[in-house]
């Protein structure tokens, strides 16, 4: 075999590596409270805003739900309707770009403390923590044969996992039903289609992410490790380990070491993706600070100062000093500038919105009809979109010919959320008016708010002289 050939093959082998279950160390620090303290907000928001009831003018109704069958979305008090898309664009550039920002700042942050997966993760370890025991008896478990005890414990294990997923699922579709509608149709097996197919995907995917995957999925499945490489650059603060203070490192009765690092690898037995940060940067590492917190506790133990593993840049490790990098970036100012500017756009278009649309149809299986008055008639149908939470008046006025008059009622209430449709017919006087196509404008004006207006264009037909 060629050479060449044989050693990429083996570059190979050694990036996809096989190292088999990681068992991390729990470690006790400030990282690690602040991970737990972002899984308690993350999941009391998300298990519990679902059922935070909202009251409107129109009645009670879940807070934050995304009706598809109606095609609204309600956040508190503000309804989004399709015609709001820009609104949900917005936001997601700035969710991207804060990320973006983030990561340009200080890494991975993202993925260490915030992201579902590594959330999710923590909590189904922490389940079989309970379960199986600390992360030697975990292992030993693992490498045990099978037995009755084992099967039990396993068995145990899983269908707690499997208990927590499905109620992750309930929770997620419940945002789409409302959830006090979805719990009784589960209960009586009465649950749609798309409820039942998104219920059994969602919670085998937790399942399988959180319980079997885990740290597989920030190693080989993120795309966003892959990219986070160039968005980050030599002023970016890191999980770093100082290898200045550390090298040379060895055990403390080793005659000769000077380094601060007593080779006692704590910092991989902690760590949930099972690298070695003394290593330099990986794309694995998602800057968790769990080894800086297992580092500082033996760097108290051996009466050294913390920091030997820190979040630190490769400037700041090589000396240089860090006086006000963060705007002198030119990338961290692009990623500021474009937060203020999507920000400020996303503000000028919630407070420009309108709640009142309305759509002109003119009625194209009749052109014109003449009455027996001698005047010309044209209809119309009107879709008024009421997008406020309460039934309002409009009064619907027309212009564009001499003589242009409503036949009919041209006050309408529409019901909160609601498309109201509304058939018009207009008349015109025969004589003194053009001949032809003519344009004609719509006005409608809410009876509450006058400066609730929308005008729309359409035509009105005429014969030809």
């Amino acid at each position: 075999m060629n050479p060449v050939v044989s050693k990429v093959r083996e570059a190979k082998l050694e990036f996809y590596r096989k190292k088999g279950k990681i068992h991390a160390k729990a470690v006790q620090g400030r990282f690690n409270s602040l991970r737990w303290a972002m899984v308690w907000l993350t999941q009391i928001v998300f298990y519990g805003v679902c059922w935070l009831p909202w009251a409107t003018e129109a009645g009670t109704r879940q807070a934050i739900l995304f009706d598809i069958a109606d095609e609204k979305l309600y956040l508190f008090d503000l309804v989004l309707w399709p015609q709001d898309a820009l609104l949900l664009a917005i936001v997601l550039i700035l969710a991207a770009t804060a990320l973006f920002f983030t990561t340009a700042i200080a890494g991975r942050l993202f993925c260490g403390f915030a992201c579902p997966q590594t959330v999710y993760t923590s909590i189904f370890v922490w389940i079989e923590s309970r379960v199986e025991g600390d992360h030697l008896a975990r292992l030993r478990l693992d490498q045990g044969p099978m037995s009755a005890r084992k099967l039990l414990i396993k068995s145990i294990k899983h269908g707690i996992w499997a208990l927590v997923a499905a109620w992750t699922a309930i929770t997620f579709v419940g945002y789409f039903t409302p959830i006090r509608e979805l719990l009784p149709a589960i209960a009586s097996l009465q649950t749609g289609p798309w409820e039942t197919f998104w219920l059994l995907f969602y919670a085998t995917f937790t399942y399988l992410q959180a319980g079997l995957a885990r740290e597989a999925v920030c190693q080989h499945m993120c795309p966003y490790s892959r990219f986070q490489g160039v968005m980050i650059d030599s002023e970016t603060a890191n999980v770093s380990y100082d290898a200045q203070r550390g090298e040379p490192r060895g055990a403390l009765r080793q005659a000769g070491n000077k380094g601060d690092c007593i080779d006692c690898g704590i910092c991989v037995q902690v760590c949930p993706t099972g690298i070695d940060i003394r290593d330099g940067l990986q794309y694995q590492c998602i800057n968790c600070g769990l080894c800086i917190d297992g580092c500082d506790e033996v760097m108290d133990r051996i009466g050294a100062p913390r920091g030997l593993i820190r979040f630190a840049s490769e400037g700041e490790l090589a000396g240089r000093p860090k006086i006000a990098r963060v705007w002198s970036r030119p990338r961290a100012l692009v990623y500021v500038g474009l937060l203020l500017v999507f920000t400020a756009l996303g503000a000028w278009t919630l407070n420009e919105r309108v709640l009142l649309r309305v759509e002109v149809h003119r009625d194209r299986g009749a052109l014109m009809q003449e009455t027996t008055e001698g005047r010309i008639e044209n209809s119309y149908t009107l879709k008024l979109i009421n997008m406020e939470e309460a039934t309002r008046q409009f009064r619907i006025a027309v212009s564009g010919l001499p003589g242009l008059r409503i036949e009919g009622a041209s006050e309408f209430a529409v019901e909160p959320g609601r498309v109201h449709t509304v058939t018009l017919t207009l008349s015109s006087p025969l004589e003194g008016v053009p001949s032809g196509v003519q344009p004609i404008a719509f006005e409608t004006v809410a009876l509450h708010d006058r400066s609730l207006a929308v005008r729309e264009m359409s035509t009105f037909i005429l014969p030809t002289h």
